[in-house]
């Protein structure tokens, strides 16, 4: 066997392997088809079957209790965080972090999902509102679901894994799930949405990263960037 040959034998196992490595954007799209099932799923047991619906009252009660003066204050400030003003500043900080690493596509997708997650989180309020079980004082308005501020914060999240760079990901995911999770904490225990609320936001979030994943894998297949060409060109001369 030429030496050619033998390196484009052994060259293309290694090809195969990076490909299943890196899914297209079929296993996205994938996802984003669960995540509408789920929210669908979600909103017919909140808001149509009773006992659900009397346990996500009891629950929302319990994490009430955890209220306290010192946790007050940590939580309204988190959630402060992320109002309209605030959460603009943190997407034109990730969009210049992926324009500073030339990724305009990730840039325009962190757009995209910062953009439509919370958009379609307050068009959903008021056409899926439904009234929920009272306990004691503890009253929520009907008009709470999904929540805002829970699809908000793990949007956020999700444009931050996708601006990071591959090597700080997991760390960023890390703290972004724990970020997420303590913001849904704090609106349950200051007592502004149901938890299925918050389940709701973050499975609207969680659907339009899948679809701004799904778009950037078919953009990079279809069109590739200037990593990838240089990539092709290396193994070219290899």
């Amino acid at each position: 066997m030429s030496e050619h040959a033998y390196s484009a034998a052994a060259m293309s196992p290694r090809r195969r392997a990076r490909g299943i490595e890196r899914p297209g954007a079929l296993s996205a799209l994938g996802v984003a088809g669960l995540c509408l099932a789920a929210l669908a799923l979600v909103w017919v047991l909140a808001s149509q079957v009773p006992a659900v619906q009397l346990k996500d009252a009891v629950l929302l009660r319990d994490f009430t209790l955890l209220n306290r003066p010192g946790v007050e204050g940590p939580a309204n400030f988190l959630l402060h965080l992320l109002e309209p003003a605030q959460f603009v500043l943190w997407g034109i900080a990730l969009v210049a972090i992926a324009i500073a690493r030339e990724r305009p596509r990730v840039a325009l997708a962190a757009i995209a999902l910062m953009t439509l997650a919370p958009f379609t989180s307050e068009t959903l309020k008021p056409l899926l509102a439904h009234p929920h079980v009272r306990i004691g004082y503890l009253s929520i308005g009907p008009a709470s679901w999904p929540s805002g501020h829970s699809t908000a914060a793990l949007a956020l999240v999700y444009a931050a894994v996708l601006v990071a760079p591959g090597r700080m990901r997991p760390v960023v995911a890390g703290i972004g799930v724990a970020f997420a999770a303590v913001v849904g904490c704090a609106l349950l225990i200051l007592a502004w949405h149901m938890p299925s609320d918050v389940i709701g936001g973050y499975l609207v979030a969680t659907f339009w990263a899948a679809l701004a994943l799904a778009a950037l894998r078919a953009a990079d297949r279809r069109w590739p960037g200037r990593a990838g060409r240089v990539a092709s060109a290396r193994r070219r001369a290899a």
